[in-house]
């Protein structure tokens, strides 16, 4: 896989992308389909070339790019957005050191990826078992995630298997974002440098 500074830009807007779903539905029980389905079927791509062929092509993450030039935008950031990314990142670290949740989300990926290739990823029984694997894996891991919304939308299962499947593409997406050398000096040292590979990405 390529190792360039363009690429760890577009794993970072699909993290993003998968996270600013996971706050619309918390808050809103609603989510973009499209994006959605960007987001999960980059989950079962994990021999994929390069970044692009992760989701599917760089249009695929646009809406990902926008949020990542206005959070990186001074006087233009979305704390909640922010904190919850910076959570998966951190939640990063910890999944890749326990080899065995690893492992187990690996196999369970490998074992569904015939269903999702047959009904589609966004289709609501894989989307159940995509949240069903995060549940037995990802959840043990601590501290967990937490997302805050609205109590009536993240009371409902439908909405709580969403959520918990587009956690685990934001995770997808920090491993792949981390494996082409990004890291949290990033925002410190290359703020100016991923905004103009936005820009030039977005034309």
């Amino acid at each position: 896989m390529s190792n360039s500074f363009d690429d760890r830009v577009l794993a970072l807007a699909g993290l993003v992308q998968a996270l600013a779903q996971v706050r619309r539905i918390a808050d809103t029980g609603q989510s973009e389909s499209r994006q959605v389905q960007a987001a999960l079927d980059s989950v079962f791509r994990i021999d994929a070339a390069d970044a692009e062929a992760v989701y599917g092509g760089a249009d695929n993450v646009r809406p990902g790019l926008r949020r990542l030039r206005d959070y990186l935008a001074e006087g233009n950031k979305d704390e909640a957005l922010g904190k919850l990314a910076l959570a998966v990142l951190q939640l990063e670290r910890r999944f890749v050191r326990s080899t065995g949740i690893t492992s187990k989300v690996q196999a369970g990926l490998r074992q569904l990826a015939g269903e999702a290739q047959t009904q589609g990823s966004a289709h609501p029984d894989v989307i159940s078992e995509l949240a069903r694997l995060y549940a037995d894996t990802v959840s043990t891991l601590r501290p967990r995630v937490m997302v805050q919304g609205n109590p009536h939308y993240l009371g409902q299962a439908g909405v709580v298997s969403e959520i918990r499947a587009l956690l685990l593409a934001a995770l997808r997406s920090a491993v792949l974002w981390r494996q082409l050398g990004g890291s949290l000096w990033d925002f410190v040292l290359q703020r100016r440098a991923m905004a103009a590979a936005i820009d030039a990405r977005m034309g």
